[in-house]
C-alpha cells in the first residue's frame, strides 16, 4: 500500500499522518516505522529503505517527507513504488505538490492520494461543531462561526481553543468564547478597515486603540494594513468574477475574499491607490525618521474615512 498526503492544510494532513502511523504501530510496533526526509537523505538511502525487509516485524512502514525534493527519486518513483515488497507500506508526505507535473499525475493514479485543502469559514464552523460533538461537548454552528471570526482561520489554533473551551464547559457559548479567547489581531485590523471605509472614524480609532492595548506594535499594524490593502486591490481588480475564481488566481482564502468584497465595493481605484501610496510613504518614513507612528497611523485612518 502506498498513500500520498498532500495539500496546504497542515493541521488535517498531520492528523491523517498521525492516525495512519498510530494504527500501524499498534500492529507492528514503533521499531517497524522508518522516517526519511527527501531533502536530506540520498537516493540510495531512500531506495534501500523502500526495498529492504522489515526488522523484527512482519511489515514495516516507510514515511517519506518531501521525497520530490530528490530528483533521482522522482525519476525512479514509478519503478520504486509499483515494485514495493509486500512487507512494505509507504506514506509520501508532499504538502506542496505541483499538479501540473507528471509526478503528481502518477501519484494520483497509482497511490491513495489524499488532498487536504484549507477550509473556509463555513467549513471550519462545521468542523468545529462536529469536533465538539466527537469530544462529548456541544457547539452550535452559529457560535462556531463566531469563534472562527474571533480567532481566525488557523485550524490548529482553533483546535487548541476548542479544547480549552470544552475543558471549561462542555457546552460552548459566545459567553465562554468571549471569556476564554482573544480577538485575533488580523481579524480586528479588517474590522478597523471596514469601519474606516464605512466612514465610522470613531469606531476605527477605537479598534486601533484596542490593538495597541493588546501590545500590537505600530509596525505590525502597518504590515497588516498592507496585507489588507493588497487583498482589496486584488479583489477590486477581479471585478465581478466569482469567489472561487478569485481564490484560485490570488491564493487568498475564500472567506477573506467574501468579507473584503463589500469593502472593495465602497472605494474607487484612485482612492485605493492613494491609500497604498500613503501607507508606503508612512512605512518608509518610520524607518528613516523619528516620528510618532501612533499619531501618523491615526491620521492615515482619517484619510480612509474621507
Amino acid at each position: 500500500m502506498v498513500v500520498t498526503l498532500t495539500g496546504s492544510n497542515k493541521f488535517v494532513l498531520q492528523a491523517a499522518l498521525a492516525s495512519l502511523t498510530a494504527e500501524f504501530i499498534r500492529e507492528q510496533g514503533e521499531i517497524a516505522v522508518e522516517r526519511l526526509d527527501g531533502e536530506e537523505a540520498t537516493f540510495d538511502r531512500l531506495r534501500e529503505s523502500l526495498q529492504s525487509t522489515p526488522f523484527l516485524a512482519s511489515k514495516k512502514m516507510v514515511i517519506l517527507h518531501n521525497a520530490s525534493a530528490n530528483k533521482q527519486f522522482v525519476e525512479q518513483a514509478e519503478k520504486l513504488l509499483t515494485e514495493l515488497p509486500e512487507t512494505t507500506e509507504a506514506v509520501l508526505v508532499e504538502p506542496k505538490l505541483d499538479k501540473r507535473l507528471s509526478y503528481y499525475k502518477f501519484l494520483k493514479k497509482v497511490t491513495q492520494l489524499r488532498d487536504f485543502s484549507e477550509l473556509d469559514e463555513n467549513g471550519l464552523a462545521q468542523w468545529l461543531a462536529e469536533s465538539a460533538q466527537a469530544r462529548g461537548g456541544h457547539l452550535n454552528i452559529s457560535d462556531a462561526r463566531y469563534l472562527v471570526e474571533r480567532v481566525g482561520l488557523d485550524q490548529q489554533l482553533l483546535d487548541n481553543e476548542l479544547e480549552k473551551l470544552l475543558l471549561y464547559d462542555p457546552t460552548v457559548t459566545r459567553t465562554t468564547i468571549d471569556l476564554l479567547t482573544e480577538q485575533a489581531p488580523q481579524s480586528t485590523i479588517f474590522e478597523l478597515l471596514d469601519a474606516a471605509f464605512s466612514g465610522n472614524l470613531k469606531r476605527s480609532l477605537t479598534l486601533y486603540n484596542e490593538q495597541r492595548q493588546q501590545k500590537v506594535e505600530p509596525a505590525n499594524i502597518i504590515a497588516m494594513l498592507t496585507w489588507q490593502l493588497r487583498s482589496l486591490a486584488l479583489i477590486k481588480t477581479a471585478a465581478s468574477r466569482s469567489v472561487d475564481s478569485i481564490a484560485k488566481e490570488t491564493k487568498l482564502n475564500p472567506y477573506v475574499i467574501q468579507k473584503a468584497q463589500t469593502v472593495a465595493s465602497r472605494i474607487t481605484f484612485e482612492h485605493l491607490k492613494r491609500l497604498i501610496s500613503d501607507l508606503l510613504t508612512l512605512d518608509v518614513r518610520s524607518k528613516r525618521e523619528s516620528i510618532d507612528l501612533d499619531e501618523a497611523l491615526q491620521l492615515f485612518l482619517m484619510k480612509i474615512t474621507v
